[in-house]
């Protein structure tokens, strides 16, 4: 039997209205507005600087895995997107215009090294952004920059740290090398403005490609000057091939590396001349060997525990750089709404945040918030990491 055309209009309006019941319920309307906060991600994960950024890379995805475990932040997911740079600063121009007028993401995460830190800084400022860097050097954050801020320890930090170390072996002279780039600037700043205080003077200042394949000619420069100890700063490869070569000119003083090369790698790259190397690293290669009471340990233990589990591989304090800066973000995502000024403002006022790389306390005049009880200083025996007392 046929409806009349006044039944049919009211069964098509009554159709209408149960759609949209089921299309507007309090529920579903929340969810169609509750999108993820987009996180932007830009690390060397192929190239020369794989060692940095891929185990960044990893540790970025799996925080924001913890934290969309938990319920997000204020109940949204958040979504990361993420970039290879390969470590050169013109792919990470292009990769950071990209996450900035593309994708549209509420703050960015690394990138791996110094120099393409420093490329990018210039947009991040304009764009007003929060930015939270993976990269050690001091420039960075020095002086401060109201949208910049970064996980990795300080150079000073480290300077100091080998300093102490030496003046406790009563060497006065030193020579240092280091890489011809922006990390490896900030370190012989820092390697010659603080010698004066720890009584050491340095007796040659070399240099070397990041690409360079022999540093003999450097190294036979340093000796003649006679040192009590060399000092190399920089990143992989670099590093690894100055430790060979220091090995074969039977160089016999000791031989000490920046945090640019506390992983596992530098020790597959150097081989049988990492032994008896001097570093200080975050705490994260010793994790075990840590006293009880050390604020870090369980932090450490869960993060390696969980990396561990989910990559099979072996985590290194790269990677670390990347998980505080996640975790430390979405902290002061809290209650924003994603608001980009709110949310660099919660950033200077985080307190006491143990994170992998230390413990964190940013302020107005301090965008890395770590002292210097973020480093241990190791040396490396039988190819494995030894706490120094």
């Amino acid at each position: 039997m046929l409806l009349s055309k006044k039944c049919r209009f009211a069964a098509m309006a009554a159709a209408v209205l149960l759609a949209g019941a089921l299309i507007f319920t309090p529920g579903v309307f929340a969810e169609s507005h509750q999108k993820a906060y987009k996180i932007g991600g830009i690390f060397s994960v192929t190239g020369p600087a794989s060692f940095l950024g891929d185990p960044e890379k990893k540790s970025m995805e799996l925080a924001i895995e913890e934290i969309n475990a938990a319920g997000g932040v204020d109940g949204r997911m958040l979504e990361p997107v993420i970039y290879d740079t390969e470590g050169d600063p013109s792919k990470t121009v292009m990769a950071v215009g990209k996450l900035i007028n593309k994708d549209r993401v509420t703050a960015i995460i690394g990138p791996s090294r110094t120099p393409t830190t420093l490329a990018v800084t210039p947009m991040v400022k304009r764009a007003e952004i929060p930015f939270i860097s993976c990269a050690a050097g001091n420039k960075i954050v020095e002086p401060v920059k109201p949208w910049v801020f970064k996980t990795a320890q300080s150079d000073t930090q480290a300077v100091a740290s080998i300093y102490e170390h030496i003046q406790q072996r009563d060497i006065q002279k030193v020579g240092i090398i280091t890489v011809a780039n922006s990390f490896g600037e900030s370190g012989k700043e820092q390697l010659l403005a603080q010698a004066g205080d720890f009584g050491i003077t340095v007796v040659s200042s070399q240099s070397f490609g990041a690409s360079d394949t022999d540093m003999t000619a450097q190294l036979t420069k340093i000796r003649q000057e006679k040192p009590g100890a060399i000092i190399c700063w920089g990143t992989n490869p670099g590093p690894a091939v100055v430790a060979k070569n220091a090995k074969q000119l039977g160089i016999e003083i000791p031989l000490y590396q920046s945090h640019g090369v506390a992983s596992p790698k530098f020790i597959e790259l150097a081989g049988d001349a990492a032994e008896g190397i001097f570093l200080p690293t975050g705490k994260i290669l010793v994790a075990d060997l840590l006293a009880d009471n050390d604020p870090q340990k369980q932090v450490l233990a869960d993060y390696i525990n969980a990396y561990e589990s989910k990559y099979n591989e072996t985590v290194s304090g790269f990677g670390g750089y990347a998980y505080d800066a996640v975790h430390l973000l979405a902290r002061a995502m809290e209650g924003t709404n994603g608001d980009k000024a709110e949310i660099r403002k919660n950033l200077e006022t985080l307190k006491n945040y143990v994170g992998i790389s230390g413990v964190f306390n940013f302020s107005k005049t301090d965008h890395n918030g770590l002292d210097p009880s973020a480093f241990v200083m190791v040396k490396i025996k039988d190819g494995k990491w030894q706490l120094l007392e």
